[in-house]
């Protein structure tokens, strides 16, 4: 597909433009080209070249000297703090005037302000600062910096597509413009502050921004601005440039933002410079940009819970930058691969017939899809509210011929099977033919992940064709081992045409099927094609056979988009009424949030309650983890409890129908009980692969994360908390009792027991921090006594006693029997839920398993500083030839899982009933440590430190939380959200408004409120279903509002807070006061005892950007 460059210049305030005459022609334009819609792109040096490194150097040179009395600017101190001359500490400080204040003042030093024009040697504050910069310039030649491998990739896409670039510098100007890296990828390098002038400026003028505009020849409204400093970002809205973006590096983010960014992310890698965030329930890409497009398409994938569509442009192909991809829940299938010399089985949901299909092209010109049509511009607009995606093109021919053309698309909420395509053709300026192509792609294999290149990805054969009328399209297909029959249909019907549309079916040698319509087109009059298609399969109920069941769909379907249309919202509007969250915060904050809803509902729809199906952890929206379910349900069935229950429990049911296979798992392994697997697929076996590919060592490396025992803990607390929510004791004498039993039996029969302490003890397992699978000595085996898998046992162990409780008589005797519960079984777990051992760290601190205490520390600067991104350490370190099993960090939250799940209350009642006498200090300081060694290799984690840090600091849990809203957003895991959303993450965003800013919890017949919204966080509205009762809650800082809807068959439901109980029956109120004050979020918490006051960590400080 060919797309317009950015030569071709946007005139202020449009996304698209004529060609001027010296602009290169499109057909130049290489498959790497961006085309965003700016004219040009002006970066900071800070954000291209990260000179952090070599300013701390100069810093702490310039300190040590300060400090022992030498050098120029020494000053002499009686007794310094003795805080460490560290220059890293302060680089987050405006100017280096600050610096030397801030410094000065650590060490309780004075020293005269000076004159700004003090050289080096000068006793003042400016003298220090210019003898700084004198440094940091020594320096600078001496280590070249390090430029950002994103700056790299985005100046050479920018490059590609012809859109100027330029760079504006400081005084290090002939420096940074002499790198080899950016030679040959800059237009422009300005520099603010001449190289024998005064001291180097540190916050650049407008007048600069214009200046480089000025010299690109490009109006300033065209132009977009890539800052790394709050005074940068100033200086560009003050030029009223046409986007400002702030790159925040050192977690700045609130700083940016509050300094006037439009657009805030944490690395170039992230920037998608088309991406427009003004609408809460819009979320708009425009322009192009070949890296950002699998991004895009996962995050425009429209779906119902039965099915899900990536949002590719219909006349794409699968080619490196583009990838169609329709998902059927449930739809697994198996193939035999040859890696390495060796027979390879691997299960993935199946990337099933692409509907999409729709091509275009004038007179006897070439096809779009061929590169016959050029894009001169395209916006794309999902609409949350109402689940539809609208997509603006403006095509012109070699021949200068201009077409409009517009496309909405919707995967039908009210019939799980429809969805449609419906696209108007505008000719602009002439009157003449175009052929249009419309059909179905059977030829389609499973290859959106890299990583899996090497593996089988055809999944589908005996493909047939029909055309059962002259506007349909029946194409049919079998997976090649699961032989489930896959039927689509496609009925494409042209209205507005001048002339008869003839057609005829074309079949092209790679699978794809189409009509061929040729259609007349008139100036300025628009002609639609609508295309409606329906979807089945041979495991969907009533029906008589796929292919027919997709024709009787079509038979009873509206036609098209418009006729579809009004059920579908209507039906989208039934479920934001139950799910929406309404925030008074920042606009972009809601619409990340609610786009997270958004894609949750299209995974897990009211139609999953028909299907057998899992929690897949990637959506409907790619083939990550192969389609797979993992234990990331544990994150999404809380919202899905208190908003559908029929849902929570079809999927719980998923795990109930796959109990034979787990029981199986666990006595091949020698155990008892039920043993769950880490990735479950269609038949409740496990699908963990036994290696993983490291590409940047290029070496296989073992996958060891089946050890994981803990998933079957997530099951059996996922089916306790079903029944908390609905009352639900038929299910759960039926089912669930099975599941929660069963896995009590998994790991009492896990434990061993040490006479010597009357201890149980539980080896060779993994918890959820996936960076040690083993001691640095014995790697791959395992630990001993993981604290969250330990004490989860131990109140898993305690819920299965509970629930012979509840099901006292008839419904207990049954279980008992059907179970062959043993007389003296239910003391056994009750023995393990008091004397599973959990371990401690010297200071008290829980240690995240036995032995934790004795690994190394790992330098974290060093490898932030070598590699940016550092969520992968395990992959960085196996390319070193080392591993992450020899060092105390984590890829995710493991110790502080168990406060998100149980809370500090519960959690500290298991400890103590296990023996530990631990105290709210205890997790305190648990979670200091902790969260200054996490990584965040998963977008789980900072989900649960932002719910964790709600309870001790709602200030920095709300930055947390924002990081964890804009993990797909933006991408931040390096470029794997095209292969799927994270659902887990997703969901849980939305739980940490619920359960953590809220203080939500569900337990003994009663609702609890423990309230801690942040400062930034004004009010929040949503509603939950509990029991039958649906309760809409308002919270404010001060007062809680709580309505019962008016229900016929609901109890009064038991509602506390803060120890204020109230009985609220169907259609009541009751307001709660609060008596709170939000705390301003500027205000830090800076010594030991403001800390202890506020109720805060009191350790070390917890390190920037992993918290």
């Amino acid at each position: 597909m060919r797309r317009a460059g950015h030569g071709d210049r946007a005139s202020p305030g449009t996304t698209g433009a004529v060609r001027e005459p010296d602009d290169p022609p499109a057909s130049r334009l290489g498959p790497l080209g961006a085309a965003p819609p700016y004219g040009a792109v002006i970066f900071a040096s800070e954000v291209v070249v990260d000179t952090s490194a070599i300013r701390a150097a100069a810093w702490q040179e310039l300190f040590a000297a300060v400090l022992t009395g030498s050098g120029a600017g020494a000053a002499t101190v009686a007794q310094p703090s003795g805080t460490a001359a560290d220059g890293r500490r302060y680089l987050d400080q405006r100017s280096p005037e600050a610096v030397v204040i801030a410094f000065l003042s650590d060490n309780h030093m004075t020293m005269p302000m000076g004159h700004p024009d003090d050289p080096p040697g000068t006793r003042s504050v400016n003298g220090l600062a210019a003898h700084h910069d004198q440094m940091y310039l020594r320096l600078l030649t001496e280590r070249p910096p390090r430029v950002s491998p994103g700056a790299i990739d985005l100046l050479r896409r920018l490059r590609a597509g012809h859109v100027p670039t330029g760079l504006v510098v400081g005084r290090e100007h002939s420096v940074l413009a002499a790198l080899p890296e950016l030679q040959g990828l800059l237009d422009v390098v300005v520099g603010h502050a001449p190289v024998d002038g005064p001291r180097m400026s540190h916050e650049p003028a407008p007048a600069l921004f214009l200046d480089v505009a000025q010299r690109l020849e490009v109006p300033p409204a065209g132009v977009a601005v890539v800052e790394g400093t709050a005074a940068g970002v100033r200086a560009a809205r003050a030029a009223h440039v046409g986007l400002v973006v702030g790159i925040s590096r050192a977690g700045h983010r609130r700083d940016l933002e509050a300094a006037g960014a439009q657009l805030v992310v944490d690395d170039l890698g992230e920037l998608d410079l088309g991406v427009l965030r003004t609408d809460p329930w819009l979320l708009v890409y425009e322009g192009f940009d070949p890296a950002h497009e699998g991004h895009r398409e996962a995050l425009t994938t429209l779906g119902n819970g039965y099915a899900g569509t990536r949002g590719a442009a219909p006349e794409s192909s699968a080619d490196g930058t583009h990838y169609p991809g329709t998902y059927l829940a449930g739809i697994y299938n198996r193939l035999t691969s040859t890696v390495q010399g060796r027979q390879v089985e691997d299960e993935h949901l199946v990337n099933v017939h692409n509907w999409l299909p729709l091509d275009v092209r004038i007179e006897d010109g070439g096809w779009w899809s061929d590169g016959g049509l050029t894009e001169r511009s395209e916006r794309r607009e999902l609409d949350l509210r109402r689940g539809l995606l609208t997509r603006h093109v403006q095509l012109t021919d070699r021949a200068g011929r201009r077409l409009q053309l517009t496309q909405r698309r919707l995967v039908s909420m009210e019939h799980p099977h429809l969805a449609a395509l419906e696209t108007t053709l505008l000719a602009l300026g002439w009157s003449g033919q175009v052929s249009v192509r419309s059909g179905i792609d059977a030829g389609i294999t499973n290859s959106n992940v890299a990583e899996y290149a090497a593996l089988a990805d055809r999944h589908l054969d005996r493909v047939t064709v029909q055309q059962p009328d002259p506007e349909t399209l029946l194409v049919q297909a079998a997976t090649t081992q699961s032989r489930i029959t896959v039927s689509t249909a496609a009925r494409t019907v042209v209205h507005g045409a001048s002339v008869p549309t003839p057609r005829r079916l074309e079949s092209g040698p790679e699978g794809r099927h189409a009509h061929r319509v040729e259609v007349g087109l008139r100036d300025g009059l628009p002609v639609v094609i609508d295309k409606t298609v329906a979807m089945a399969t041979s495991r969907d109920r009533a029906i008589a056979a796929p292919g027919l069941g997709t024709l009787d769909e079509l038979a009873r379907a509206p036609a098209g988009v418009s006729g579809l249309l009004p059920g579908h919202v209507a039906a989208w509007q039934r479920l934001w009424d139950r799910f929406g969250v309404t925030l008074d915060s920042d606009r972009e904050t809601q619409l990340v949030l609610n786009l997270h809803v958004f894609h949750q509902l299209q995974t897990i729809s009211p139609h999953t309650a028909e299907l057998d199906v899992g929690v897949p952890a990637r959506g409907l929206h790619g083939e990550g983890y192969r389609g797979h379910v993992f234990w990331d349900e544990l994150f999404v069935l809380p919202s899905i409890t208190t908003h559908l229950p029929e849902v929570s429990r079809a999927l719980l049911d998923y795990r109930w129908r796959r109990l034979p296979a787990a029981r199986q798992a666990a006595a091949h392994a020698g155990l008892s009980g039920a043993l769950f697997p880490w990735q479950s697929g269609s038949d409740g076996r496990e699908e963990t692969p036994a290696q993983l590919f490291n590409a940047r060592s290029q070496r296989w490396m073992p996958d060891n994360s089946r050890r994981q025992r803990h998933v079957s803990l997530a099951v059996a607390y996922n089916a306790w908390q079903y029944y908390q929510g609905t009352g639900d004791r038929t299910w759960l004498a039926d089912r669930g009792a099975e599941l929660i039993i069963d896995v009590a039996r998994l790991f009492v029969s896990l434990g061993t027991h040490d006479p010597a302490t009357d201890r149980y003890h539980i080896a060779g397992v993994m918890g959820p921090d996936e960076y040690h699978d083993g001691y640095p000595d014995a790697p791959g085996e395992g630990l001993r006594d993981n604290a969250y898998t330990n004490v989860l046992a131990a109140w898993i162990c305690q819920r299965a006693g509970e629930v012979l409780t509840v099901l006292a008589g008839h419904d207990r005797e049954e279980v008992v029997a059907r179970l062959r519960i043993r007389p003296g079984e239910p003391a056994t777990w009750a023995r393990l839920s008091h004397r599973l051992g959990v371990p401690f760290l010297a200071d008290g601190v829980i240690s995240q398993f036995d032995g934790y205490d004795a690994l190394a520390e790992l330098d974290w600067d060093r490898y932030e500083q070598t590699y940016g991104n550092i969520g992968r350490l395990d992959l960085i370190l196996e390319a070193e030839g080392d591993t992450t099993n020899r060092y105390r960090l984590a890829k995710q939250a493991d110790v502080l899982m168990l406060i998100y799940l149980l809370g500090p209350d519960e959690l500290l009642a298991v400890l103590n009933r296990l023996g530990y006498p631990a105290t709210t200090d205890t997790l305190v300081r648990t979670i200091d440590f902790y969260l200054a060694r996490t990584a965040h290799g998963s977008t789980l984690s900072r989900v649960v430190h932002a719910s964790v840090l709600a309870r001790i600091d709602p200030t920095r849990a709300w930055s947390t939380f924002r990081e964890a809203l804009v993990a797909d957003l933006d991408d931040t895991q390096g470029g794997t959200t095209e292969e799927g959303i994270h659902l887990g993450a997703m969901a849980g965003t939305v739980d940490i408004v619920t359960r953590a800013f809220a203080g939500m919890q569900i337990h003994g017949g009663t609702v609890a409120f423990a309230p801690r919204l942040p400062a930034e966080l004004r009010s929040a509205r949503f509603q939950i279903q509990y029991r039958g009762q649906r309760l809409d809650v308002i919270l404010h800082h001060d007062r809680l509002l709580v309505t019962a809807r008016e229900c016929a068959a609901a109890a009064p439901v038991r509602i506390d807070v803060a120890g204020a109980t109230f009985s609220l029956g169907a259609g009541q109120a009751h307001e709660f006061w609060l008596g709170g004050v939000p705390r301003e979020p500027e205000r830090p918490a800076g010594s030991v005892q403001e800390r202890v006051g506020l109720g805060l960590p009191t350790g070390p400080a917890v390190r920037q950007g992993r918290a």
